[in-house]
């Protein structure tokens, strides 16, 4: 049912949250009973005059009535619908009627922002599950800590199998025993709560993250991957003064600012915003525009102030290695921290055709599936040596794309095989936990 012709719910709907009755509405408005009933139901159009006189008497914007709920509640509701139809065989329940969405939130608005409100609520969940399963996975920190748990578990339950022999020990190895029971108990207890601080801390970058890449990544959200003061000729000096980095962090923090002056300088941000206007994001175009290598192009891109539209784009690099070096995730298209990520990820297949400059539809897998871009290249490191194939390093950009922006045959992919639903996929090297609750 079209937006403009559920006026009638929605005055129905105010009327009866203003306690107010059909024929008292009626009377004021200097109508019918019977024809305001009509109008009620849908059957008999309302504008002008008399939609201004209901909206004073029941004390709301004409726009309301008009124009009802917004796009953004109707859409997550639609959302909702789909994920119901998405669900595993032999869930309880007729599917939703999706037809009847628009009537639904126009007459009842409450129960429908209750619904919305639920459905991002279980969104936000799920990115919580994919991050914390990822962590539990990959997370080396996490692993060496467990291990050194359960080493210091056995050792004590060892001592203490000794000491619970009947037969006599001497008084000399029974202290030893004991002061290395203490010693080892001691140990536990530190190990234990240090897990407990790093785990309690899972979502709060700004404290101690466990891992030098983690502070990395930290630092860079931090400034939105951004640095005014590098566009500007200041130095990594200038940007890392007054941060409190670990010593291997600030190395790889150094790497990328050292590289972020090299870009800027070769490709300066208003050039950058020139050519993006004239040619639009596909990184080709503007590498031909600008005279650089689409990796810097790409690099630059993720560099975009605020203001210029940073948040379309995402980047993702690794080495010949395929370990990702770089991410910048953008809203629906997580990247892992720890582990393989996705194989068919076009940022590898980049690392077997170099100075290649791919170009892939793609849509991320998962309850509400995201459509993007995705551009890739791989290109040579370091200095060329005599009968040495190169080192290679791979890019990929990525920018979102609504539905009908997509072609009917999109590249499914995932996160990793850990967290991806996907069942039928020849590069899953893996079960997923996730496996039929998508």
């Amino acid at each position: 049912m079209a937006r403009d012709t559920l006026t009638g719910s929605r005055i129905r709907e105010r009327r009866i949250m203003a306690g107010m009755k059909q024929s008292e509405l009626a009377r004021i408005a200097g109508i019918s009973a019977s024809y305001l009933n009509l109008i009620e139901h849908n059957r008999r159009r309302i504008g002008g005059k008399l939609l201004l006189s209901i909206s004073q008497i029941l004390n709301v914007e004409p726009s309301l009535l008009t124009e009802g709920a917004e796009a953004t509640l109707i859409a997550t509701l639609r959302e909702a619908a789909q994920d119901r139809g998405r669900a595993e065989d032999g869930a309880a329940g007729p599917p939703p009627e999706t037809a009847l969405l628009e009537e639904f939130a126009g007459r009842f608005p409450g129960w429908a922002w209750l619904l919305a409100d639920g459905q991002r609520r279980i969104d936000a969940l799920e990115r919580t599950v994919e991050t914390l399963t990822d962590r539990m996975t990959h997370d080396p920190h996490l692993a060496a800590s467990l291990h050194e748990m359960l080493s210091t578990v056995t050792a004590i339950r060892s001592t203490a199998s000794i000491l619970a022999e009947p037969a006599e020990i001497e008084p000399e190895w029974r202290d030893r025993f004991h002061r290395n029971l203490n010693e080892d108990s001691k140990r536990l207890a530190e190990s234990s709560q240090a897990l407990v601080r790093y785990l309690d801390t899972v979502d709060d970058v700004s404290s101690d993250l466990g891992s030098p890449q983690e502070e990395v990544d930290a630092f860079l959200g931090a400034h939105g991957w951004h640095f005014p003061a590098l566009e500007t000729g200041g130095t990594p000096d200038d940007v890392m003064r007054d941060n409190a980095l670990g010593a291997v962090s600030r190395y790889l923090v150094r790497q990328v600012l050292d590289r972020y002056v090299a870009d800027a300088e070769a490709l300066p941000m208003g050039r950058l915003l020139d050519a993006l206007e004239q040619v639009g994001p596909e990184p080709l175009s503007l590498s031909l525009r600008t005279g650089c290598d689409p990796a810097r192009v790409m690099r630059r891109l993720a560099s975009l102030p605020d203001s210029a539209g940073a948040g379309w784009f995402g980047l993702a690099a690794c080495d010949a290695s395929g370990t990702l070096t770089m991410r910048k995730a953008p809203k629906d298209f997580p990247l892992p921290r720890y582990g393989a990520a996705c194989a068919l990820w076009p940022l590898f297949t980049a690392l077997s055709r170099p100075n290649v400059v791919l170009s892939q539809e793609l849509e991320q897998t998962g309850r509400d599936p995201a459509m993007y871009q995705a551009y890739a290249i791989a290109q040579p490191v370091g200095t060329p040596q005599l009968n040495r194939d190169p080192l290679l390093e791979a890019h990929m950009l990525l920018i979102p794309r609504v539905a009908e922006e997509i072609g009917d045959a999109p590249l499914r992919v995932g996160v990793s095989c850990r967290i991806c639903p996907r069942t039928d996929c020849e590069g899953r090297r893996e079960p997923s936990i996730l496996d039929g609750s998508f």
